[in-house]
């Protein structure tokens, strides 16, 4: 029988990748916008999520598992659920309300909830830490691309 940290981890990584992939709309306003050059294409984001997300939810329960008690424990869960709701907020506000401005500022909060939990799993269990150690870069990269693009696009709304 699956414990419920490994259940919660695996529905943290399907929800979210999930939602991403629903609430993302490749159409006619987001082709539209300048990109800069150096952007992937538009297929290998769904890819990178996966994995992504996958290390991130394998890293939860590794960190778990080191954890020397309720308060530690409760700490971690908080930070995967801002995490959850910042990077489920982005996606919406990029593409649904067609804000690139709103979701670089959004992105911050969504960065700074990664960087807490790169930062608490490394501290509990390194190999956890470095697997949330891809989403760290992605989302840093994610942000300065967001960035490029309103700064080639604005302005917005």
């Amino acid at each position: 029988m699956l414990s419920p940290i490994i259940i919660a981890a695996i529905l943290w990584a399907i929800i979210l990748a999930g939602a991403g992939s629903l609430l993302t709309d490749i159409g006619p306003w987001y082709r539209e916008l300048e990109k800069p050059a150096w952007q992937p294409p538009d297929w290998l984001f769904g890819p990178i999520w996966m994995i992504i997300l996958g290390l991130a939810a394998w890293a939860a329960i590794l960190s778990w598992d080191q954890t020397s008690g309720q308060s530690e424990q409760a700490i971690l869960i908080a930070i995967y659920g801002a995490n959850f709701l910042f990077h489920l907020l982005w996606s919406p506000l990029f593409f649904r309300y067609q804000r690139p401005d709103w979701a670089l500022i959004e992105v911050v909060f969504l960065w700074l909830s990664v960087t807490a939990m790169l930062a608490m799993t490394w501290s509990l269990a390194p190999l956890a830490g470095m697997m949330v150690l891809p989403y760290f870069l992605w989302v840093t990269f994610a942000t300065l691309l967001n960035a490029k693009i309103v700064q080639l696009n604005a302005p917005f709304g």
